[in-house]
């Protein structure tokens, strides 16, 4: 689901990111939000906290290595 604007978030990006071209994530009650750093006012998107946990187990298990 994407939204305009997510506000009153905390953002943060992972300690690997250079230059500010990252992807950010917050915590919100429902769940996890999404955007483009370089883009911040841009549009969000939103995850379950199970569609969250979801992505992640698949991240950790190398599901999505053969992307890049």
């Amino acid at each position: 689901m994407q939204h305009s604007t997510a506000t009153g978030l905390t953002w943060r990006s992972a300690t690997a990111c250079n230059g500010g071209n990252c992807v950010q994530v917050a915590a919100t009650d429902d769940g996890v939000a999404v955007r483009d750093s370089k883009n911040p006012d841009g549009g969000v998107q939103l995850y379950t906290a199970s569609e969250w946990r979801s992505f992640l187990a698949g991240a950790k298990n190398g599901e999505f290595d053969d992307l890049i």
